[in-house]
């Protein structure tokens, strides 16, 4: 799961707080700071700054095969592309957003 916050600070606060989350060190981006968290479990998830106009809120992610091709099948069912393939520094694999059609954000995670 990725949140979109319009101050992440915050949300990641209230979430250390209430939740219990742990967060690593945030990675740079170019739209400010990337914050992770941890689960025990080795799961976790993501809070970056939302880009208007897109709207503060929460995207799931999919691990998928072959992001590439996976991206490339739901512009083809009807998909509109948010962000195509994108290499994860760090080797973290590579990432992909679309909206479904409804306007749903998707996204889609793979490490290659």
């Amino acid at each position: 799961t990725e949140l979109v916050s319009a101050d992440p600070s915050a949300t990641r606060t209230w979430c250390e707080q209430v939740l219990g989350w742990k967060f690593g060190d945030s990675m740079p981006t170019p739209n400010g700071p990337y914050h992770m968290w941890r689960f025990p479990n080795e799961t976790g998830g993501g809070l970056r700054a939302h880009c208007p106009p897109e709207a503060p809120g929460a995207i799931p992610y999919c691990e998928v095969k072959d992001i590439r091709a996976t991206f490339e099948k739901a512009i083809a069912a009807g998909a509109t592309e948010m962000l195509a393939p994108e290499q994860l520094p760090a080797g973290m694999g590579w990432i992909a957003l679309v909206a479904a059609p409804g306007g749903v954000a998707m996204g889609f995670w793979s490490m290659k």
